[in-house]
């Protein structure tokens, strides 16, 4: 017997929209305090199972570090349940007497989120607390290479929620999900909002949803080392940063640019840190590793470690290589070094001005990472106020590791696991995306101005008889006046008579 697969998986996200819609009704009426109980059940849940989440994710997709992913986990439920833990989601969030101005939050209904391969378990409690936090219902369509593990992952925080008093499924997922049932999802009459975080097509398609949509664009940061650069330090970072889970993170470092003046400096302590600088022919033969069409990265390499991806190009390299890097100088779609990789793989670019620094830069961001990240290395404030200033981008990290420091980890920057681009990348923000996100907000106004309307017909039309009346009294007071004068006695009588011709001619 033939079965349809992606009938089964629309009708199973049918099903779990109908009851995250049906759950989302009676969370409504939640208190704040009940709704905290809830999150922080879930938060800690999420939180206890970290480990065990991370293998799961290593084990099925393939990719990644499991002690990486476990950070990852533990930012996804615990760093962000702490930021979020004190804001104000049910009824008046916030009230100026002064202004006689009160704000009450109000939920969108269900969310529909889409969670990404390489972030599978993490995004997946992340998008669930938020949710949560904000007396919204979720129903989350997995990628199908990473089915397993969130589902797990949102089973995980569904029976915490439901244990603290939530509805029975307010938390929903596809667990058979194809494109199909996701772009259904997107455009279910149920559905309120979408969150939606994987590849650009995914983000346009919830864009083109005619649904209200946080979609976020890819990340192909560069990562500046300017001459005044404390290198060492910087060096080793950059290389962390870019082998933590196999540069499966969006605001990974994709490529290096670096002053010339510190070029051998920098090039030493890549060497000393794991770092392999490949030769001429060895950069072809990786080439077609990253990119065996134009334009478009080789999904085999994503989150896999250095010398694996070495192996593919029949490249030898030392078993303690942590990334690998090659020369270059060119960005474009064709250039496979220039393009986000999505793996330990470094384009290597050497600047003879401040000036070209720059331009690599705004270059590599134009080509497939405007408004997503920065990365800035430098002891000059100058210099990171100048690039703060003019760069395309929504986020800029200094002297830290941009991987982890983008979502929060190493920075005050809200933790999230959505990073969104704003007008420079097409999103609709340039926000850690959090729970603030999820609400609106009603506005309750007392009138504090008096205003006078004036009637209809009332308003002063100078016409040409009043023009007339007006240079006629300018005469008449021109008289009284000369009747003043200091060396005339004044006549009452004229003046009597002065005044009565204005009085008749505005009677």
């Amino acid at each position: 017997m033939n079965v349809d697969t992606d009938l089964l998986s629309i009708q199973e996200m049918r099903d779990a929209v109908k009851r995250a819609k049906e759950a989302q009704a009676k969370y409504l009426h939640y208190t704040q305090e009940q709704v905290d109980a809830i999150v922080k059940a879930a938060a800690e849940a999420a939180y206890a199972k970290s480990y065990d989440l991370a293998l799961m994710a290593v084990e099925e997709t393939g990719m990644g570090v499991v002690e990486h992913k476990k950070i990852k986990n533990d930012l996804g439920s615990m760093a962000v349940y702490e930021s979020i833990k004190d804001e104000k989601t049910v009824g008046v969030i916030r009230e100026d007497k002064a202004q006689k101005v009160t704000e009450i939050a109000y939920p969108y209904g269900v969310i529909a989120g889409i969670i990404p391969t390489t972030n599978p378990t993490s995004s997946a409690i992340f998008k669930a607390l938020i949710a949560l936090k904000t007396r919204n219902a979720i129903v989350v369509s997995p990628h199908p290479r990473a089915k397993e593990c969130s589902v797990e992952a949102l089973k995980i925080c569904h029976e915490a929620a439901v244990k603290a008093g939530a509805p029975e499924g307010l938390i929903g997922w596809i667990a058979n999900p194809s494109m199909a049932a996701t772009n259904e999802l997107m455009k279910n009459r149920d559905v309120n909002l979408i969150l939606a975080t994987g590849g650009g097509a995914l983000v346009r398609a919830a864009y083109g949803s005619g649904k209200p949509a946080y979609g976020v664009g890819p990340g192909n940061v560069p990562v500046y080392i300017e001459k005044t650069a404390q290198v060492q330090k910087a060096v080793k970072m950059i290389l962390e940063s870019k082998s933590f889970d196999n540069g499966t993170i969006c605001a990974t470092e994709q490529s290096i640019v670096v002053d010339r003046n510190i070029r051998e400096m920098v090039l030493r302590e890549i060497r000393n840190n794991g770092g392999y600088m490949l030769n001429p022919e060895e950069k072809l033969r990786l080439e077609k590793i990253i990119s065996p069409v134009p334009g478009k990265l080789n999904p085999d390499i994503v989150g896999q470690n250095a010398v694996k991806i070495a192996s593919m190009a029949y490249i030898q390299v030392p078993d303690d290589t942590r990334v690998l890097l090659a020369e270059e100088t060119k960005v474009g779609k064709e250039i496979p070094f220039s393009i986000e990789k999505l793996s330990p793989i470094f384009g290597f670019y050497t600047a003879d001005t401040y000036e070209q620094a720059k331009d690599y830069c705004i270059q590599l961001l134009n080509l497939g990472g405007r408004g997503h990240s920065l990365s800035l290395h430098t002891t000059d404030d100058q210099v990171a106020n100048e690039f703060a200033l003019t760069m395309p981008v929504s986020r800029m990290m200094v002297n830290t590791l941009s991987s982890i420091g983008a979502v929060g980890a190493t920075t005050a920057l809200p933790p999230s696991l959505t990073l969104g681009c704003g007008s420079f990348g097409g999103n609709i923000t340039s926000d850690n995306v959090s729970a603030k996100h999820l609400i609106n907000i009603k506005r309750m106004a007392y009138g504090i101005k008096e205003v006078d309307i004036p009637k209809p017909g009332n308003t002063y039309v100078p016409s040409q008889k009043s023009k007339s009346q007006e240079e006629n009294l300018e005469e008449i007071v021109d008289q009284v006046i000369k009747q003043l004068g200091p060396n005339r006695t004044p006549d009452a009588r004229a003046i009597a008579q002065m005044v009565d011709q204005v009085i008749k001619q505005y009677n």
